[in-house]
């Protein structure tokens, strides 16, 4: 399929299939229903073409491990985990030429509240995750690679390890993959659902065994990752979006989404919309029709705010967030960052001093302890907020709250401490006269709390 008839169909039709609630457009979720995830129905929609293509299974030439990653760097695919780095230079820093082993890792501990992709990826089509990991080890050299699945969604795990044993019966995996001089093993791995675990140092240290705590960097993981040798880490959407990219070409994948920001994007989103779900649509969508995508707001309401990718990332007010486009560039210029594209809508009758109460408890209770601003500070952060929440505020409480956050943010070893803290400054820049009121009042400003 051709990046003009992927918009093309995305422009007439919206969203094409649905199943269990999750409404899909094609590329990644292309014409799943739930039950046609096996080889054969991979096989079926063109799956492992690509993986043929990079080989020279098919008869034409190999390609070369340069061609690949130049493929993916000319789509500007960028890490769907939540940073948003782009992938081709990711992979560039591989030090390919290395004698000892070498290790690919897929995070799929998708731990941040709001998000539920990566397990419907997994769940609906796990082989394009086990080819863009095949096809990714072979741009690197890499002989070995893991998936570290989150702990919470086991059914999952069994259903990427059937995928697994498929594609090695079929010879997509192991020694001389499709009679190449081309091997890679792949491995699933079951997490233990720690949120930390989802940040991609502390996601090595479980791997080998050990507590999932964040390490230092630098060294960085292409230098010395899992078990102390050279490693790759990227996100399950980010592998599966590999595969459509060397079918069709990087620059076909750029074409589906705006210079920067190329390709698709599955969106969670959730909240207050009358279907939420999965959704995947061209990067630079505008919010606005992703919110109509979505059957708009539940019940007629009036949009609030909305928190646009994760419960990690700045909190926008609807005036901001309707005039914004879906792509890391469009919502950093409005002050927050897309990160694993959990969309969480708000309307008129969520008050804020709660919701940030629960955002606040979450990362006090997922904090790993390793670091003291993140320690201490975000258990001061939900107890001012809980003080504040039940009638209790004091009037030096929202420059304290702000405070707080500017001595966790930017002084942990891991970005925990900033997941925390951005949260809060968000609320109260955009929402400071509601945490008055709480505070003057002793008593919630919205009359209608559901």
């Amino acid at each position: 399929m051709s990046a003009s008839s992927i918009l093309s169909q995305f422009e007439a039709t919206g969203v094409q299939t649905s199943f269990h609630g999750r409404h899909i457009n094609p590329q990644i979720m292309a014409g799943l229903d739930g039950s046609n995830w096996r080889l054969k129905d991979y096989e079926a929609r063109g799956g492992y073409q690509a993986l043929r293509k990079i080989l020279g299974a098919g008869g034409g030439e190999p390609m070369t491990q340069d061609q690949v990653i130049a493929e993916v760097k000319a789509g500007s695919l960028r890490g769907r985990g939540g940073a948003g780095f782009p992938t081709g230079l990711k992979w560039s820093f591989m030090p390919r030429q290395f004698p000892g082993q070498k290790y690919l890792v897929c995070n799929s501990d998708e731990g941040e509240p709001g998000t539920a992709k990566d397990r419907d990826i997994m769940q609906y089509n796990p082989h394009i995750v086990i080819e863009g990991m095949a096809i990714a080890a072979y741009a690197m050299g890499i002989s070995v690679g893991y998936n570290y699945i989150h702990g919470e969604i086991f059914t999952t795990y069994r259903r990427f390890e059937e995928a697994l044993e498929e594609a090695r019966a079929a010879g997509l995996l192991g020694d001389r993959i499709l009679g190449s001089n081309y091997s890679f093993q792949l491995h699933a791995a079951h997490g233990f659902g720690a949120y930390i675990c989802g940040e991609e140092t502390a996601l090595l240290e479980s791997l080998e065994g050990k507590k999932g705590q964040p390490r230092f960097k630098p060294p960085f993981p292409a230098s010395f990752g899992l078990y102390g040798k050279p490693t790759t880490i990227n996100n399950t959407e980010t592998f599966a979006a590999v595969p459509w990219i060397i079918r069709n070409g990087g620059q076909a994948y750029l074409e589906c989404g705006k210079p920067n920001n190329g390709g698709t994007k599955i969106f969670t989103i959730s909240g207050d919309v009358e279907r939420p779900g999965n959704y995947e649509i061209p990067m630079g969508t505008p919010f606005a029709k992703l919110l109509e995508l979505a059957g708009g707001m539940r019940g007629g309401r009036k949009l609030k705010a909305v928190i646009p990718g994760g419960s990690s990332m700045p909190v926008l007010p609807a005036d901001i967030m309707m005039a914004t486009d879906m792509d890391y560039d469009s919502i950093a210029k409005a002050g927050s960052m897309l990160g694993s594209g959990a969309v969480i809508v708000m309307d008129e009758t969520r008050c804020m001093v709660k919701s940030l109460l629960r955002l606040s408890y979450f990362y006090m209770h997922e904090s790993c302890g390793q670091c003291t601003p993140c320690r201490e500070g975000t258990g001061w952060l939900w107890r001012m907020v809980d003080r504040i929440e039940h009638g209790q505020g004091r009037e030096s409480d929202l420059d304290l709250l702000n405070s707080v956050s500017d001595n966790i943010q930017g002084r942990t070893i891991c970005a925990l401490g900033d997941a925390a803290a951005m949260p809060v400054r968000a609320m109260i820049k955009h929402f400071r006269a509601e945490f008055e009121h709480h505070i003057t009042h002793k008593t919630c400003q919205v009359p209608v709390y559901a």
